[in-house]
């Protein structure tokens, strides 16, 4: 009865959801759907956010197991260093003193070849030990060096991660207050509380895992979008050492259905310079809208931005975005058509995606 009760909770959720992304633009509702629905909003905002405060804790701790690490093994150093140091200055001091002045007088007074030869010998191994002692002097003061580079790193990453943590924090805590600040004045707060913790539920149950299954199977097939355009080249334009590949989006669309039949209710418009991506299943909607730029870091790729996400109408936060873009990569790289070619410009016009592309010298 209780699951019957719960899968029916998250039915009308659905349905609710739905309502508001079919009602059409925010002038067409009324103040009250349209302070509902920014409700829902900030509610799932601060369920993603948490997500992501939870991501920086973690990142912190394991910065600060790092940097203690780190620490340590410069400890360690230090006192291999200045040992070093110790017995590198003694060997100096025995060349710039004199010390070793005997080594030539009995180079020069051998009384035989063969004593000489030996005597040769015996100089090389002391030299070669010396060498060696002072090579290690400079290798280790090198490695420190590294290491106290390193350590500076880790501590501007945590210091960021610190940052990140007090601004998560201080949005959620601002989304909270706008939230009560909405409730305390209307008559039915108790159901609005109740259906934005079904939100949060429909969402971390059914939502999370349809957004990253769509994101899946994008990453899957941009990695084949490569093989695609050698095999079509009537979409490659060439002009001496100058490319130009303008991929239309009903081809893109083709493209996309043979590689997973998901694209079958998921499809790419080109329109007004971005990329829109949408379509819906079993009750749940995904509309994704983002830009193309040329990277070049750690190599020259057409890198997707995903200026905006929605799920069933209501827009997740930048958290959520930025999370999907790192685990999916979604870019397009050039050199897996032609190894000599890089991307100099990527445009957008309505129906056409248009990347310009140069041979590499």
């Amino acid at each position: 009865m209780i699951a019957w009760i719960q899968r029916t909770s998250i039915a009308a959720i659905a349905a609710a959801l739905l309502l508001f992304e079919t009602v059409g633009t925010a002038s067409a509702l009324t103040p009250d759907d349209v302070e509902i629905q920014q409700l829902l909003e900030k509610s799932l905002s601060v369920v993603e956010i948490d997500k992501e405060i939870s991501r920086v804790q973690q990142e912190q701790a394991q910065q600060q197991t790092i940097l203690a690490a780190t620490q340590t093994r410069i400890d360690q150093q230090e006192q291999q260093l200045a040992d070093q140091r110790e017995e590198t200055g003694r060997i100096l001091r025995s060349y710039y003193m004199g010390e070793r002045d005997w080594l030539l007088k009995a180079l020069l007074s051998f009384h035989s070849l063969q004593e000489w030869i030996k005597l040769l010998d015996y100089i090389d191994i002391i030299f070669s030990r010396d060498r060696t002692l002072m090579t290690q002097y400079a290798e280790q003061a090198r490695s420190l060096r590294h290491e106290y580079e390193e350590q500076s790193e880790q501590q501007r990453k945590l210091h960021q991660a610190e940052e990140d943590l007090l601004k998560q924090r201080d949005r959620v805590a601002q989304l909270q207050k706008e939230m009560n600040i909405t409730l305390e004045g209307r008559s039915d707060a108790d159901k609005l509380r109740l259906l934005m913790n079904e939100l949060n539920t429909y969402w971390n149950n059914v939502g999370v895992r349809e957004v990253r299954t769509y994101f899946q199977a994008l990453s899957e097939a941009m990695d084949h979008l490569p093989d695609w355009a050698q095999k079509n080249k009537e979409y490659l334009e060439i002009n001496g050492f100058n490319y130009k590949l303008r991929i239309p989006e009903d081809a893109l669309n083709d493209f996309l259905r043979e590689q997973n039949e998901i694209f079958n209710v998921f499809a790419f418009h080109f329109k007004d310079g971005q990329v829109i991506a949408s379509g819906s299943r079993d009750g749940i909607s995904i509309e994704v809208i983002g830009t193309y730029t040329v990277e070049s870091d750690p190599k020259n790729h057409i890198q997707f931005h995903i200026n905006s996400l929605k799920f069933n109408g209501i827009p997740l936060p930048d958290t959520t975005r930025q999370e999907l873009e790192q685990t999916f990569d979604l870019s397009f790289y050039p050199q897996q058509i032609l190894k000599f070619l890089t991307a100099k410009d990527v445009s957008i016009s309505d129906g056409e995606l248009v990347v310009s592309l140069a041979v590499k010298f």
